[in-house]
């Protein structure tokens, strides 16, 4: 786990104004970095007739040979579940008439695990066993709130330094407890791996990275 450095000044100060008379508002930013712990992938079958019975059971027929060999790796069934499903007729245009061309299935699971390093291994099984569409990988941590509580604490900690420095440049003096401390929404998300196919003869290689965990405080202090 890694800490950012704190960043530049970003506070607001407000001395002996009418609206906020003696106050002092700073922000404050942190941003911690960890591995990642688990990971969600999104695959599925697309499948194509212009029958709408044998596009379903040929859509049925390839997902059950992917969790049969999601089993086989060791996945349990609710660590997968079912994010989509649609059949949808499809048309193509032709001297600007609209012809009917095939119904279009559309299955889509999501699979959670805890080992990333068998996120690759998982991808090729699927494709092996018939997934046709990987829309994205998903990672993120089990224990985020651990982590996202240190970093609120490093924001505070970098509001109150902003503050103390600012106090020491115009000459007043803080009261040591805020008047008030505000959380800022920094709309977290977890990292998105983003891919459209993975080749059926390559072994995927799949690489996190890290994660970053950020928080955002605004403190206001009352001085004399």
């Amino acid at each position: 786990m890694n800490y950012e450095s704190f960043p530049p000044f970003q506070g607001e100060a407000n001395y002996h104004s009418r609206e906020c008379p003696n106050k002092l508002t700073v922000n404050g930013e942190a941003t911690i970095q960890a591995s990642p712990n688990q990971a969600i992938i999104t695959l599925g079958v697309i499948t194509e007739n212009k029958d709408p019975i044998l596009a379903q059971q040929q859509n049925a027929t390839a997902m059950a040979k992917i969790l049969t060999g999601l089993g086989k790796l060791g996945i349990p069934d609710d660590q997968i579940k079912t994010k989509e499903y649609r059949m949808d007729p499809q048309y193509e245009y032709l001297d600007g008439k609209e012809i009917f061309k095939n119904y279009k299935v559309h299955h889509m699971i999501e699979i959670l695990t805890k080992n990333i390093d068998r996120v690759g291994n998982i991808v090729d099984t699927s494709i092996k066993n018939g997934a046709n569409s990987v829309s994205n990988i998903r990672f993120s941590l089990s224990n985020h709130d651990m982590y996202y509580h240190q970093a609120l604490e490093l924001a505070f900690q970098n509001a109150k330094q902003k503050a103390l420095a600012l106090a020491k440049a115009a000459n007043i003096t803080l009261q040591q407890i805020p008047e008030t401390i505000e959380e800022i929404p920094t709309g977290l998300l977890p990292v998105l791996y983003q891919t459209s196919f993975v080749a059926k003869a390559a072994s995927t290689q799949i690489q996190p990275g890290e994660l970053e965990i950020k928080a955002s405080v605004k403190v206001i202090y009352t001085f004399h």
